[in-house]
């Protein structure tokens, strides 16, 4: 099992790799160098450094406080840990319709209203206890509202990644070690650049890895934008999302050639 070497050393890695310094992260972020130092020494990061810091990497600020195993703001959660099954079920009728099908998914899914959030979030199965890096990257997709289900189905969907959903409990249970494979699929599933990500978690890519295919790029914003729906509103585009499958299929088969 890898123990996580702390808050500070990742944003330190990730610096490294983009070659900025504490003062240029300061800058880009509006904050005191001391306070970026201070995160970066490992002293405890607070909240509103670190959503303020998300930014000047391009981050968003809830990786930052999943990656540093702080405890994520309530309004930085996803609104509704029941939507998380209809979040799996569009991942994966959406990977297989066409580009302007599931942008058009996507368009509709910001149109949505915002309701009020009528609980807090508690992701199932619950957050991994662990401190090492695999713990990280599962908080990272819980907050995506994946169970560990749904992490199997959403990146078997569209990676080559296809294991168990047992086998996200053990990676984030620090019981197996993020594989390079791994670091840049997840980083694909999440929206975020496979290097940043290999640099964050201490995993080296010994080859530079293919861009993430379309759909991949699609779902990963389409996951990250079902974070503010509840269970009725992504039910809704779930079954849409179906639909819109099946007429696909319809289509398909009736064009297909006679004998």
């Amino acid at each position: 099992m890898t123990e996580h070497p702390g808050f500070g050393t990742m944003p330190a890695r990730l610096l490294d790799h983009r070659e900025l310094g504490a003062q240029q992260l300061a800058d880009r972020a509006g904050l005191d160098a001391d306070e970026v130092r201070s995160v970066l020494s490992g002293r405890g990061p607070d909240a509103e450094p670190l959503r303020r810091l998300a930014p000047a990497p391009g981050f968003h600020a809830v990786d930052l406080f999943a990656l540093a195993g702080a405890a994520v703001p309530e309004d930085m959660a996803p609104l509704d840990a029941a939507a998380a099954p209809w979040v799996k079920n569009t991942v994966t009728d959406t990977a297989r319709l066409p580009a302007a099908e599931r942008r058009a998914l996507l368009r509709l899914i910001r149109s949505l209203p915002q309701e009020e959030r009528r609980s807090g979030f508690a992701p199932n199965p619950p957050l991994p206890l662990a401190a090492g890096h695999g713990a990280s990257v599962i908080r990272m997709l819980q907050y995506r509202n994946l169970s560990w289900v749904g992490m199997a189905h959403a990146l078997a969907s569209v990676t080559p990644t296809y294991l168990s959903a047992a086998t996200y409990g053990v990676i984030g249970a620090g019981r197996t070690e993020l594989t390079p494979r791994l670091v840049a699929d997840i980083a694909a599933l999440l929206g975020i650049g496979a290097r940043d990500l290999a640099a964050l978690t201490g995993v080296v890519l010994h080859e530079a890895p293919p861009p993430p295919a379309p759909e991949a790029t699609d779902i990963a914003a389409i996951l990250w934008e079902a974070r503010r729906l509840s269970a009725e509103q992504a039910q809704h585009v779930s079954e849409l999302a179906r639909s819109l499958r099946k007429g696909c299929c319809d289509r398909h088969l009736a064009d297909r050639p006679g004998p």
